[in-house]
């Protein structure tokens, strides 16, 4: 039953965000929406900032549940990017909010995740400190296209960009291999 209220009071929240920003949004609305009392959403979180980090850490959690393996980054993007967009107007309202933070806390948290996945994956034989240098290269790369994308109400195509974005970058993994395998390093454009 816990768990059941718990569900609940989420969807009523979700539901409520996809209709106006968190800032218009009361208790009082979420209790009368998903019929419960005051006291019983108290019992189950401390104020409506507690709801809305347990939703992102869960979203994130999940995500990350979903792709514990990458085979492309690509194709973790497309799975957080559509996450996004089945709930566009609410994940802009929680953007856009005094809760925003940790809502980039929760997209870091993925980003790393996807970058971390991909790179061991797919560049198993570089050593450590470039493997850390390289994680935190894309994961700041994929944060930074995330948080335009957000900043720009998400209204381009994020996924077409992201996918070009790849096709130009395409051969850089093979070329990593073989610079660290012959110890050649230069500048390359």
């Amino acid at each position: 039953m816990t768990e059941l209220t718990r569900k609940a009071i989420r969807e009523s929240f979700l539901k409520l965000l996809d209709e106006r920003p968190v800032h218009k949004i009361t208790i009082r609305d979420i209790v009368q929406d998903c019929g419960i009392n005051r006291n019983t959403f108290y019992y189950h979180y401390r104020d409506l900032p507690a709801l809305i980090e347990e939703i992102f850490i869960d979203e994130a959690d999940e995500i990350i549940r979903q792709f514990p393996g990458i085979s492309s980054i690509e194709e973790c993007l497309e799975a957080v990017v559509n996450t996004a967009l089945s709930r566009k107007r609410a994940v802009l309202h929680l953007y856009q909010s005094s809760g925003r933070e940790v809502y980039e806390q929760s997209l870091w948290r993925v980003c790393e995740h996807v970058v971390t996945a991909f790179i061991r994956s797919a560049l198993p034989d570089l050593n450590e400190s470039d493997r850390a240098i390289l994680i935190r290269f894309y994961k700041c790369e994929c944060f930074g296209q995330a948080a335009a994308w957000l900043n720009d109400g998400m209204r381009y195509d994020i996924l077409a960009d992201f996918r070009r974005l790849c096709e130009l970058k395409k051969g850089m993994a093979a070329e990593l291999i073989y610079r660290e395998k012959t110890g050649q390093t230069g500048r390359h454009v």
